[in-house]
C-alpha cells in the first residue's frame, strides 16, 4: 500500500461534469479528452491530477449520457479507482470497457475528510483512511485483467491471440 491523493466530490456527478458534452464530437482520443476532464466542476483537476490518484464521490456517480469519454479520460490520466457510494449503471459499464476501476464503499466515502491519509489495497479489498480500515468485496480477477490490459478491447485482443 502507498499513500495516494484523493479528489472528493458529491452526489450526482454526471458525465457532463466529468467531460463537457460540448466536446463530444471534437475530442475522441485520450490526449484530446484529458485537458477537459472536470473543467466545469473542478478546473484544477486536469492540471494537477497524477497517476495513482483516486476519486471519492457520493451517490450516482457517472449519471447522464452514455458517452465513453469520461471513463476513457479518467483512465488515461491514471486514476487508480473511483470510490463512491453508488454508480450509475451506464457509467459502470463504460468504466469496465475502459479498464477504470470502480469501488462501491459508502462508509469510506463518509469517513474521508480532506487531508486524511488514504491507502488502497485492491488485493485485500481494503481502504485505509488515517488508520481506519474499510472493506469492500475484492474485485473479480477478470475486472483486474481488463484494467491491466488497458481496457476491454485490448483484453479481448490478447485473449484471442492466445487461442
Amino acid at each position: 500500500m502507498s499513500e495516494i491523493k484523493v479528489w472528493k466530490y458529491g452526489d450526482d456527478i454526471n458525465t457532463d461534469m466529468l467531460f463537457p458534452g460540448k466536446y463530444t464530437y471534437t475530442c475522441s482520443t485520450a490526449e484530446e479528452i484529458k485537458p477537459h476532464l472536470l473543467e466545469d466542476l473542478d478546473p484544477e483537476f486536469a492540471k494537477n491530477v497524477k497517476p495513482g490518484d483516486v476519486i471519492f464521490a457520493g451517490k450516482n456517480f457517472g449519471c447522464g449520457s452514455s458517452r465513453e469519454q469520461p471513463a476513457l479520460g479518467l483512465r488515461a490520466v491514471g486514476i487508480q479507482a473511483v470510490i463512491a457510494k453508488s454508480f450509475a449503471r451506464i457509467f459502470y459499464r463504460a468504466a469496465i470497457n475502459q479498464g477504470l476501476l470502480l469501488i462501491e464503499c459508502p462508509e469510506a466515502v463518509d469517513a474521508y475528510h480532506e487531508g486524511d491519509s488514504v491507502d488502497l489495497n485492491l488485493e485485500k479489498g481494503e481502504i485505509i483512511i488515517s488508520g481506519e480500515k474499510y472493506t469492500f468485496p475484492t474485485l473479480p480477477k477478470e475486472i483486474l485483467a481488463i484494467r491491466d490490459a488497458g481496457g476491454l478491447l485490448e483484453y479481448t485482443k490478447k485473449k484471442l491471440a492466445q487461442r
